[in-house]
């Protein structure tokens, strides 16, 4: 019980962590830019690359976001339709060019593991709870362009902004189990944004990072046969993920 409630609130927090990260990143700006000068030791021997490599590890919380159809409203059997978010990891190759002095075109394929549940309220003899668990193996092709603030101290701040295209990979094998289970497409397209901070050491670059992924398309296979599909418009995905760039 408690874990569910950590989840929930961090997706209620999230919005409010990206807005603070944004406008320390803005006041920044102005800051730092008289600071570039001095204690960049490590910075400038990165400076010189115009690419680099590395390895990103992260963990994510993922959920839907489900759209009620005409059908909801005349619907005698289900009542409510909601997501919770289930938790999950990411790992990527960061593929990294730098565009002129505050600018990045980031590549980053790589695998992520996801759990999200659709919890439905049927309204039977007594009402109950019914769950469907997803559990998916992605395979994600993120494009994203990076602006970097001026260093200082061998730091300096960042705002991402870009698009992903996954595929689940387990989504063949889940849909055939029943025929009784609502259908997600394995195909699903996301635009993100997110922020976070470069730390640069002798021998690496430490970023952590806070990033917010909306699905932009509807991933509902709609099954006319199936209650819990046909109460449903469309299904958007939502993920919270926070990942360990190593870099060098």
């Amino acid at each position: 019980m408690s874990t569910s409630y950590l989840r929930n609130r961090l997706h209620l927090h999230g919005r409010q962590i990206l807005l603070t990260l944004t406008l320390i990143l803005g006041c920044s700006l102005g800051a730092n830019a008289q600071f570039t000068g001095g204690n960049n030791y490590n910075f400038y021997d990165f400076q010189s690359k115009p690419y680099y490599f590395g390895l990103t590890l992260g963990f994510n919380s993922s959920r839907y976001t489900p759209y009620r159809s005409e059908e909801f409203i005349f619907s005698d059997s289900i009542t409510a339709v909601k997501s919770l978010a289930g938790p999950g990891f990411n790992l990527n190759i960061v593929t990294n060019l730098k565009i002129g002095k505050y600018f990045d075109f980031r590549f980053m394929p790589g695998f992520s593991f996801a759990e999200r549940n659709l919890n439905y309220t049927e309204n039977a003899r007594f009402t109950r709870q019914s769950q469907e668990k997803v559990e998916s193996v992605f395979v994600e092709l993120p494009f994203q362009f990076r602006y970097k603030s001026a260093p200082y101290r061998d730091k300096r701040l960042f705002l991402i902004a870009g698009v992903k295209y996954s595929f689940d990979v387990a989504s063949e094998s889940r849909t055939r189990q029943a025929e009784n289970l609502v259908r997600i497409s394995p195909h699903d397209f996301q635009i993100e944004y997110g922020a976070g901070i470069q730390i640069f050491f002798p021998y690496f670059i430490w970023s952590p990072e806070f990033k917010i992924s909306h699905g932009i398309g509807n991933t509902l296979l709609f099954n006319p046969n199936l209650p819990q599909s046909t109460v449903l418009e469309k299904v958007l995905s939502r993920t919270f993920t926070l990942s360990f760039h190593f870099e060098g």
